[in-house]
């Protein structure tokens, strides 16, 4: 198994409009601002360049009012990745600012559960407290590469690549996966949305957009455990914090490196 990965946030937006009511269902000071920070990630062994969610595009951010400080696939530049080099992504949930720009990337395969492609085209999205997070062209869009034969499903646990695997946690959405990342410095755990801040996954506070509250409150422990029961090696989906824990990488000022650990 490999354990050369390299693990990169890439900061493509940001929303200081919210209150900690938006982010956890218990919280004892509801009307305090909380700022929320969006992120991809890029894997890169030197050979393969894996990209774990895609962002949203500025039509999307005309469209729902959150206004992207920057295209997450031209990004990838500062770390000399092209969008078309990346040979594989890994979809987390298909809300939209984790699954815009699914027609960005020409040469890759997409990995995603089964379970959030049935949810996602499913009786649930007649309703529109469930379908919110959706949007209907992004997830048109991975039919359409359903279809086209570039979709890979998993069923709970699947691997990737040697030494990147997906685990199916759901509570925020129906099918929401974390990817486990081997490294140098130990398995490093991608947890996407099954853990927006440190502060839900740590203190055991919910998120308010959750399918299931069950699931989510017990895939805070999963996440642990992926991570090697190290909390540290725990990459929230939104934490403002990555960016103060962990190196800056070059001069542009949006992408941090996370398999060397904290700073």
């Amino acid at each position: 198994m490999s354990a050369d990965w390299q693990v990169f946030a890439i900061k493509y937006a940001e929303r200081n409009t919210r209150t900690r009511a938006d982010s956890f269902i218990f919280d004892d000071h509801p009307a305090a601002q909380h700022g929320m920070d969006y992120f991809v990630w890029l894997l890169t062994d030197g050979v393969r360049n894996i990209l774990v969610d895609t962002g949203y595009d500025t039509e999307e951010a005309a469209r729902r009012d959150r206004p992207i400080l920057r295209d997450p696939a031209k990004a990838l530049e500062a770390l000399n990745v092209t969008a078309e080099s990346i040979d594989t992504v890994i979809i987390t949930h298909l809300h939209y600012d984790h699954a815009g720009g699914l027609d960005r990337y020409p040469n890759a395969q997409f990995h995603l559960q089964e379970v959030e492609m049935g949810f996602a085209t499913g009786p649930c999205m007649c309703d529109p407290t469930l379908s919110m997070p959706y949007t209907a062209d992004h997830v048109c869009e991975m039919v359409k590469h359903v279809f086209a034969g570039r979709v890979i499903f998993h069923k709970g646990d699947g691997e990737v690549a040697p030494g990147i695997t997906v685990h199916r946690i759901g509570g925020h959405s129906r099918g929401l996966q974390a990817v486990r990342v081997e490294t140098e410095g130990g398995p490093v755990c991608l947890a996407s949305d099954a853990t927006h801040y440190y502060e839900n996954f740590l203190q055991r506070k919910p998120f308010p957009i959750v399918v299931d509250v069950a699931d989510m409150v017990m895939g805070f422990d999963t996440l642990t455990s992926l991570a090697g029961n190290e909390t540290s090696r725990v990459i929230p989906g939104h934490d403002p914090l990555v960016t103060e824990y962990y190196g800056a990488v070059g001069t542009s000022g949006f992408v941090w490196r996370l398999d060397k650990g904290r700073k």
